[in-house]
């Protein structure tokens, strides 16, 4: 028989793995009701404080047997005073609800939001990443945090067959799925905005004649990467852009998809 959460000290305290609350979390982690109710899970304390800008915390649960530092306190406090739901849980409680082998204590449920591609700012010299059908959540969540160590000026998805707001998305990407504009879209509303836009647009595929070392990153820009499987599909190949590839020194004539997006950002931040 589950308990019922209860207040203390200001907080709800959920003793049992059975809460209803705790089910409701749980059951955030099927797609079909992230779609559902539009809200998504944040575990872990720096995904939280990176969250605290952009994003709309319903709910917050913590249990203090699990925290690893001493300023968790003060992110609670912070959530508090934006009339968040806090709830704080026993060890057992927790364990059921967290996603990690070794949780620290924090996990939020949030409102999912997204940009539209008229929401993004274009700079002069402005970079942004396009990837078209990303197929695995780890490989998504990687593309986010290098886009932010890079300072991309937004993420286009395209064609996406993973929900950006899975939870190992947001584990993979550290938090900067809260730091990196974020559109999700189909391939010809991006490459009609991209066109309208006057956005250089480079198509990574490992048949193209010229290397990524070769073209001008001062131009307004983007760099486009196909699935892990097949690359690129023949709607951007076809199109009247620029291709580029990466050399290869080995036997295989590409990376992993999040590795050939680093190197790509890596290179376009490098020369300018």
């Amino acid at each position: 028989m589950y308990q019922q959460a209860i207040l203390q000290g200001g907080n709800m305290q959920i003793t049992s793995s059975q809460n209803p609350k705790i089910k409701a979390v749980l059951n955030l982690r099927k797609k079909r009701t992230r779609d559902e109710t539009k809200q998504f899970i944040i575990e872990g304390y720096r995904e939280l404080w990176f969250a605290k800008k952009t994003q709309t915390l319903e709910k917050l649960f913590y249990c203090k047997e699990f925290f690893l530092g001493e300023n968790e306190s003060t992110l609670i406090d912070f959530y508090k005073k934006q009339n968040v739901e806090i709830f704080e849980c026993s060890k057992k409680a927790f364990e059921k609800l967290s996603f990690r082998d070794r949780p620290d204590g924090l996990l939020g449920v949030a409102k999912q939001k997204i940009k539209d591609l008229k929401d993004l700012k274009i700079k002069k010299d402005a970079l942004f990443v396009v990837v078209e059908a990303i197929e695995k959540p780890g490989n998504l969540g990687t593309i986010l945090r290098t886009c932010d160590g890079f300072g991309a000026d937004g993420l286009i998805c395209t064609d996406i067959t993973t929900d950006p707001f899975n939870p190992n998305v947001v584990r993979a990407s550290t938090g900067t799925l809260f730091t990196v504009p974020l559109v999700v879209t189909s391939s010809s509303l991006a490459f009609e905005w991209l066109a309208k836009s006057k956005i250089q647009m480079i198509a990574t595929t490992p048949a193209a004649k010229q290397t990524i070392q070769e073209f001008d990153y001062a131009k307004k820009s983007a760099l486009i990467f196909g699935s892990e499987q097949y690359g690129l599909s023949d709607f951007w190949l076809k199109q009247k852009i620029q291709q580029a590839k990466i050399p290869m020194f080995g036997k295989s004539n590409s990376f992993n998809v999040a590795i050939t997006c680093a190197i790509c950002l890596y290179e376009a931040r490098r020369t300018v």
